[in-house]
């Protein structure tokens, strides 16, 4: 049963003769008839279509919880604003949730949810540009994706004047660096800058940013993944925890940029060093498959690292588990079929947007 009040029932009514008529273009146009282009065509003939609308439907009445600023970067638990950034961060999967179930059922009240939950965080969240702090910002960004066709224009107009933001603003902070090969510069920090301005460029249908995106995107696979396969942070960390950090995020960008055809394949790049996403995926694999084990963090230069195990965070000491890989190898399997079989070993179903979004 809908949780939504009924002071808003009179917008619902408004919408909801458009929405069926308009359902099967909602992610592609745009009022101001910019072409936005997905990878993510959610079918209710999805295998996790079921399983999201419940889940959707459970957080229909969820409210916002909006912040100004957000910091979870080097923090231990319950320091600084950590525990209230990780809870109110936890309305943007629900967007994202609230916009598949909105594509699955057109179901007004999701796009309303969006809505509302859009004009909410670009009205109040002031970026940072620390890239694992807003990381998680692909979760808001895909819900205006999915929806942008069918915003009130106002939230439509915040919401790209934010991303358009959100973009530059990561776009000027690289250019900032002049070169420099400093850890943060090159190391997982950048893989996340990379996918946040690609994100951002393919939401706004940018040619222009996704084209700056793929050069980010080359430079970061000549100076952070090695010929080998190897990534820098797998060095500097000693942990696989953090080639999946670094290689999620990189997936992301090409799922994202894809269907845009500019750079091509960027699985496929390979840097004039030979390195290349597609090689790093490679490398990991016998670990993913349980060929291989590791140790993790045993020999790492961070000393956040050791901080975190000291306090017994999950998953900074003893061996690295593989089915933390699923989401990588279910996101990459989209782009080269070759992942598929490792990916279902790891988990049988992908998580359900996953699943929404590219399974049919």
């Amino acid at each position: 049963m809908s949780r939504v009040s009924p002071g808003t029932a009179a917008w619902v009514l408004g919408i909801s003769t458009a929405l069926f008529g308009t359902l099967s273009s909602a992610a592609s146009t745009v009022a101001t008839s910019t072409q936005i282009m997905s990878l993510c065509q959610p079918a209710a003939t999805s295998p996790s279509a079921k399983q999201l609308l419940a889940a959707a439907k459970r957080h229909l009445g969820d409210g916002n919880h909006a912040l100004p600023h957000l910091h979870t970067e080097g923090t231990l638990p319950n320091q600084g604003i950590r525990e209230q950034s990780i809870e109110a961060e936890k309305d943007w999967p629900v967007l994202r949730q609230a916009a598949l179930a909105w594509r699955l059922s057109a179901d007004p009240h999701y796009l309303q949810q969006v809505d509302e939950g859009l004009t909410a965080w670009t009205s109040t969240y002031q970026p940072d540009f620390n890239p694992i702090d807003e990381t998680n910002l692909d979760q808001l960004i895909d819900a205006y994706t999915l929806t942008a066709s069918e915003l009130r224009p106002e939230t439509r107009e915040a919401s790209r004047a934010f991303l358009r933001k959100l973009g530059n603003g990561y776009l000027e902070q690289i250019r900032q660096f002049h070169g420099s090969k400093s850890s943060k510069n090159i190391n997982n920090w950048q893989s996340h800058r990379v996918k946040l301005v690609t994100l951002a460029a393919a939401a706004l249908a940018d040619r222009a940013m996704l084209e700056q995106a793929f050069q980010l995107f080359e430079q970061q696979v000549a100076d952070n993944l090695l010929p080998d396969g190897s990534v820098f942070d797998f060095r500097e960390r000693d942990a696989l925890h953090y080639v999946v950090y670094d290689l999620e995020p990189l997936v992301q960008a090409a799922l994202a940029a894809k269907p845009y055809g500019i750079g091509d394949n960027w699985l496929g790049y390979t840097a004039p060093g030979g390195a290349s996403l597609g090689r790093s995926l490679d490398w990991l694999v016998p670990y993913a498959s349980g060929q291989r084990s590791h140790e993790e963090f045993v020999h790492t230069s961070v000393k956040f690292d050791r901080d975190r195990a000291h306090v017994g965070e999950s998953g900074y000491s003893g061996s690295w588990e593989p089915k933390s890989s699923n989401k990588l190898y279910w996101l990459a399997a989209q782009l080269d079929a070759r992942y598929l079989s490792l990916a279902r070993q790891l988990a049988p179903y992908p998580q359900d947007w996953i699943g929404a979004c590219y399974l049919k």
